[in-house]
């Protein structure tokens, strides 16, 4: 990393944190603000995107995003969710909202205002950004200013602002912004509220116009965007393609369900992946069948993100899909479809899972005993009772707690006698969770 590059970042990231960590007694002021900013003009575009980004999220250092499109929140499956009384906290991923904070002292504000005419665009953009996510007084009317602005450089300035800012005054303009004759303008336009400006805003001939368009079509969630969404799902671009395939998901409408089948059959396995996710966020039995044909997808992401969908769907009809998926050459896959068949809660899944059991991968062992506890059938109580002689202990306590799960003496005796190291630690509870 260049040393310019170290230097700012060790600037900008305890100059933030001390706003997000001291809100009522921080020692950020405006002379440091402007110091910094200073020190920015002079840095190349990467030092001054990423020093910058610290200032809008210092725990997020990265890209301000100016080529990029938002980011579509679609988390990688994480099939532990297990309730076991011993397994350590886990943290699953799940879509992330704007950051909004009010930390900076009215005075940083000012400093940050004041370049937002400045000529390093990098500058400007990193303003506009704290200013908006702020929600600093006299905002909107600065932004609006510069949305009116002949400088096509202070126009973006002025739309992403009022894109950071939430006040509902500003969706007019967002909305006017579409038509202006800049991309870098158009692009910024995640908070216009008007469908069909937005779906006008499918033809443009920018791809990251396009591909925000469908992201703020998706985040209005209103079954009237799923005809342009849809149509998206046909875009040149994959990454319009993969969010539109992730905004069809969100409507919660069935009739998403067709298109999506259709987009898990396209040529980019992102654009798959996207489109199995989004089945599975639709929770939908009819989606059970494009779903099983995804589970034999050449991309592995393709085939984890397909058994986590029909996980989430819950229905009996994807067993054998998810137990054909058991013996995926990918290990990733094996865990998933586990847990998939733990969510489904079919003892037709029990001969399945206890093949699982042997796995060559720990946490496909344990995935396979945490669902044959969350079946509760007795069919599970003699693999799960042989589990209990695993080499590995994470495995014997993952087949102790099944076990805790299911009535049946057979399974109580075994329970009881359990090694010491592999007893639970807290009394017998049954849980029922989703993740």
């Amino acid at each position: 990393m260049p040393n310019r590059l170290v230097a700012l970042l060790i600037l900008a990231v305890p100059l933030a944190a001390s706003a997000q960590v001291a809100p009522r007694r921080t020692q950020l002021d405006s002379a440091k603000v402007a110091d910094l900013l200073n020190r920015l003009r002079s840095a190349d575009s990467a030092v001054c995107q990423l020093a910058g980004n610290t200032l809008v999220n210092p725990w997020n250092v990265g890209s301000l995003g100016d080529e990029m499109p938002l980011v579509t929140p679609m988390p990688r499956p994480m099939p532990r969710p297990m309730p076991m009384p011993f397994a350590a906290p886990v943290m699953m991923s799940r879509p992330g909202g704007r950051m909004r904070f009010s930390y900076y002292q009215a005075s940083a504000l000012g400093a940050f205002r004041a370049v937002l005419r400045d000529q390093s665009r990098c500058v400007r953009n990193a303003a506009a950004r704290v200013l908006g996510r702020a929600g600093a007084v006299g905002a909107y009317e600065a932004f609006a200013s510069l949305l009116r602005d002949p400088d096509a450089g202070l126009r973006e300035t002025g739309a992403l602002g009022l894109a950071e800012l939430d006040d509902s005054r500003a969706a007019r303009p967002l909305s006017d912004a579409l038509k202006d004759r800049e991309a870098t303008v158009r692009g910024r336009l995640e908070d216009a509220s008007t469908i069909s400006a937005l779906a006008g805003a499918l033809d443009d001939a920018s791809p990251l116009v396009r591909r925000n368009a469908v992201w703020a079509l998706g985040a209005i969630e209103s079954r009237q965007v799923r005809e342009p969404l849809a149509r998206a799902l046909k875009d040149a671009d994959p990454g319009v393609r993969a969010t539109a395939a992730w905004a069809l998901g969100k409507l919660e409408d069935s009739t998403a369900i067709g298109p999506l089948g259709d987009a898990l059959k396209d040529r980019d396995a992102n654009v798959r992946q996207a489109a199995a996710f989004a089945l599975g966020q639709l929770e939908s039995k009819s989606s059970v069948a494009p779903l099983a044909t995804a589970l034999k997808d050449a991309d592995p992401d393709v085939r984890e993100t397909a058994a986590w969908a029909l996980g989430q769907n819950e229905s009996a009809s994807a067993v054998e899909g998810l137990g054909a998926a058991l013996k995926d050459r990918d290990e990733d896959v094996r865990e998933t479809a586990a847990w998939a068949l733990g969510q489904v809660q079919s003892a037709d899944a029990v001969p399945a899972l206890a093949g699982a059991l042997h796995d060559s991968e720990v946490d496909v062992r344990v995935a396979a005993a945490w669902a044959l506890g969350q079946i509760e059938s007795p069919r599970g109580v003699e693999p799960l009772k042989e589990a209990m002689r695993d080499e590995v202990q994470e495995v014997r306590r993952a087949a102790v707690w099944a076990l805790s799960q299911i009535d049946d003496p057979r399974a109580e005796d075994a329970v009881a006698n359990a090694a010491e190291g592999d007893r639970l630690r807290r009394p017998r509870t049954r849980v029922r969770v989703r993740p």
